[in-house]
């Protein structure tokens, strides 16, 4: 199977084709006392479903979701790689095409930017606001903003499996109405050869 690893950040969004047959895994770096989400939807391929496993650092299996379109996932995280695979072999023809997002929280980089800020204050009364103020303010937005795209990227998700189910549904409907046309032609045409049969004068004429 194939691997990857992804940086460190905050948030990441990845989607590929796993092919028919085929188990892709990844890495995701964590530390201790961190939080690793992950949301993954199955885009497009017949059935729209995958087997899901997640494993931590110790080899030990924390999730496992067979045959499923969609999952949710939490944990609180120790030091080590965690890996997660996404397994199409079951599947003998039909390739899936896999959205997944990770969100990693407490990972140790707001804690530091805290500290240097902390370094360049110079006295206790900063516009009669406290250093801690400001820093809950703008971690309160930068929460929000980063839900924002969150919810923005699923939203752009949904948007792409429904537009491939209707694809799919489209070249269904186009192919059973070619069928049921064919089907109608043949029909009406050995109607009109049994409807002129009877109407001909099979006796012979004598002279």
């Amino acid at each position: 199977p194939g691997t990857a690893e992804f940086s460190p950040s905050l948030d990441s969004d990845f989607t590929f084709t796993l092919p028919a047959g085929r188990k892709e895994c990844f890495y995701q770096p964590m530390r201790k006392e961190a939080s690793l989400e992950l949301e993954y939807q199955v885009l497009d391929g017949a059935g729209l479903d995958i087997d899901f496993h997640l494993l931590s650092p110790k080899g030990e299996t924390l999730v496992f979701d067979e045959r499923k379109s969609d999952g949710v996932h939490t944990v609180e995280t120790e030091d080590g790689d965690y890996m997660f695979c996404f397994d199409n072999t079951f599947s003998t023809i039909s390739e899936k095409v896999i959205f997944f997002e990770l969100i990693l929280d407490n990972m140790g980089e707001d804690g530091e930017d805290q500290e240097d800020w902390k370094k360049y204050v110079t006295g206790t009364d900063l516009l009669d606001m406290k250093l801690e103020d400001i820093l809950e303010s703008i971690n309160s937005v930068k929460a929000r903003l980063s839900k924002s795209v969150q919810i923005q990227t699923l939203l752009r998700a949904f948007e792409a499996r429904d537009r491939n189910i209707q694809e799919s549904n489209f070249d269904r409907v186009n192919f059973w109405s070619m069928v049921n046309l064919g089907v109608m032609v043949v029909v009406s045409a050995v109607q009109v050869y049994m409807l002129k049969s009877l109407f001909e004068d099979k006796r012979k004429s004598r002279t």
